[in-house]
């Protein structure tokens, strides 16, 4: 069986049996390969804006055996439909970026899609696009690869836009249960502090201080103390 890294895995078991799953940027496509060859998917389908990638992504598919996986080549998710995906996974680039892939495909707003959603930068700005659209966080779970450190986001559509404090943008629904949310936290709270430290003697700039001091307090009694 196909062996994926500890990000991807992680995706992976966020995927509930009997999706018809789409992965969107699938680059190498061996998270398509696994829930396939899984056998508990109804069908996969990934994309990827890119003929190259692609191409790898289909002579890994054939390698691995997993040829039932449907290969399609467009901007996002521009070419799936609704009956062609339940689950959507957009994992492995910028924030931003999946926002604007979330804002151009209509059909993601059904409640009955879900999305698993994976920034590596710009989660915060992510945070932001969700909770003014009306797309609910409902599981985040923080997971460190490589050295670096990702935050996976399970999402549905309510249609109920909500807001979020400067902690929630930063840290969204996550808590210090694990070691990888640990430190998720504890870099967010380190990042505050230091622009905390570097504003505490610029007089002209105590509003920011102040914004920082509290945010970086807060984050602190969140990690313990």
């Amino acid at each position: 069986m196909l062996a994926l890294s500890k990000r991807l895995s992680l995706i992976a078991s966020l995927v509930k049996s009997g999706s018809r799953v789409c992965d969107v940027g699938t680059d190498h496509g061996y998270l398509p390969a696994f829930l396939y060859l899984s056998g508990k998917m109804k069908s996969v389908v990934a994309t990827d804006i890119r003929k190259k990638p692609l191409a790898s992504a289909k002579s890994n598919l054939e390698r691995l055996e997993a040829t039932g996986v449907r290969l399609i080549l467009c901007d996002g998710l521009e070419a799936v439909t609704r009956d062609m995906a339940d689950t959507v996974i957009i994992a492995g680039m910028g924030g931003e970026v999946i926002s604007g892939i979330i804002d151009r495909a209509a059909f993601l707003r059904d409640s009955t899609v879900e999305l698993i959603l994976q920034p590596t930068t710009a989660a915060k700005e992510l945070r932001q696009y969700l909770s003014k659209n009306g797309f609910e966080v409902g599981r985040e779970i923080a997971v460190i690869e490589n050295g670096k450190i990702y935050s996976v986001m399970l999402v549905n559509f309510t249609g109920k836009p909500y807001t979020l404090n400067s902690v929630q943008e930063l840290i969204g629904i996550l808590k210090p249960d694990s070691p990888d949310a640990i430190e998720y936290i504890s870099k967010q709270y380190r990042i505050a502090q230091k622009c905390a430290d570097d504003l505490a003697k610029v007089s002209y700039k105590q509003e920011q201080y102040n914004y920082y001091l509290n945010l970086s307090n807060q984050l602190k009694e969140i990690l313990g103390g």
